[in-house]
């Protein structure tokens, strides 16, 4: 059974606040059509939000019909959201705009598919340009290490938290594929682990690495069953109530877990993504596989991962540039304000050393 007892009551989901007008009708006809559609429910909870947050800025302006809203209606919204502040005073980053008005443009895309309008004033928005941004914080294997020993595996959740984190490094996944596992979708016997309806709806089969999985046998065998309710529906890691994971509550908690282990950096589950991908390529992985690895569409979201892997490119420059290697009349000596150089053979056996010991680290 769980660990602990559930205390009653809790969070109410918001309810419908809109008030009664063709806007807000509209919306709630395109929320259901989007989950008759298959979108995944994650998109349908995006534009629900940012649907509504566009119909009350709207009735503030006593526009209240979808006739009402034109091209230069929407052009005013979007620089509403560029001048936007948050409550610490900063604005909206223009990734975040991004995300607000892509459920207009669907919301209005629909409107005029369902005739509603006569035209789609969406039609030519024109979007917020997100940069492609490397991630600000990469792990090393040591720091990765230090947080995936941080639980304390003498207890029942410190050996479900250990394998969590196992996970997390060892496939690459996003917290929200990690919190739809089930039981059935890790297989430790070959080393798989099925990602159901990733990003995109799309299912991949990954690796699991030979420690993440004896860490997950041991929280199946040992932990699972006594954190289990008295209904099973198969979710892999469960919480000490006994339920499945929810995403937030799983970003919270290794964000806790990262703070612990004495390392102040943002993020938190992404960290054990991007340090897959970025260890990986450090160690030589071809950029293909570890798209195939993350679930990326195209190798575009994946070189992202290129661009944080100087270090080893740095010293790959330094073993093999000719301009590194030979250098005409001393100018090596002076360019370097006279400090020795190691030799070429000595930087490439260097090189060669610190690729072995991190496939140690790794093993």
């Amino acid at each position: 059974m769980a660990l602990r007892k559930k205390h009653p009551g809790g969070a109410t989901p918001r309810g419908w606040d809109l008030p009664e007008v063709p806007l807000a009708h509209a919306l709630r006809d395109f929320l259901a059509w989007s989950q008759a559609t298959g979108v995944s429910p994650f998109t349908v909870r995006q534009r629900s939000r940012a649907v509504r947050r566009f119909i009350l800025w709207a009735l503030e302006r006593s526009l209240a019909r979808p006739q009402d809203i034109t091209l230069p209606i929407l052009d005013r919204y979007q620089r509403h959201l560029y001048h936007y502040r948050k409550t610490d005073g900063t604005p909206l980053s223009f990734a975040s705009q991004h995300t607000e008005l892509v459920p207009l443009k669907a919301y209005f895309k629909w409107l005029a598919r369902e005739r509603r309008i006569l035209t789609n004033p969406a039609s030519e928005l024109t979007m917020p340009q997100a940069p492609r941004r490397i991630p600000r914080t990469v792990l090393t294997v040591e720091e990765v290490e230090r947080v995936i020993a941080e639980p304390d595996t003498a207890t029942l959740p410190g050996i479900r938290d250990r394998a969590v984190l196992e996970v997390l490094y060892s496939s690459g996944v996003r917290r929200t594929e990690l919190v739809r596992l089930s039981v059935a979708d890790v297989d430790t016997r070959r080393g798989s682990l099925l990602v159901r309806e990733g990003k995109g709806r799309r299912d991949r089969l990954v690796p699991l690495g030979a420690r993440a999985c004896r860490w997950v046998e041991k929280y199946l065998a040992d932990v699972r069953p006594e954190l289990v309710a008295a209904t099973d529906e198969g979710s892999l890691f469960l919480t000490d109530y006994g339920e499945a994971f929810g995403a937030d509550w799983l970003g919270e908690h290794v964000k806790h877990l990262i703070r612990r282990s004495g390392l102040i950096v943002p993020g938190a589950c992404h960290l054990f993504r991007h340090a897959c991908a970025t260890h990986m390529l450090e160690n030589g992985a071809d950029i293909r596989y570890i798209q195939a690895l993350l679930g990326h569409a195209s190798l575009t979201s994946t070189q992202i991962y290129t661009n944080v892997s100087l270090r080893k490119l740095k010293e790959i420059h330094e073993a093999t540039h000719p301009a590194r290697l030979r250098r005409a009349g001393g100018d090596e000596a002076a360019a370097d304000g006279g400090r020795p150089r190691p030799e070429p053979a000595q930087t490439v056996a260097a090189v060669l050393d610190a690729l072995a010991c991190e496939e140690d680290d790794e093993a």
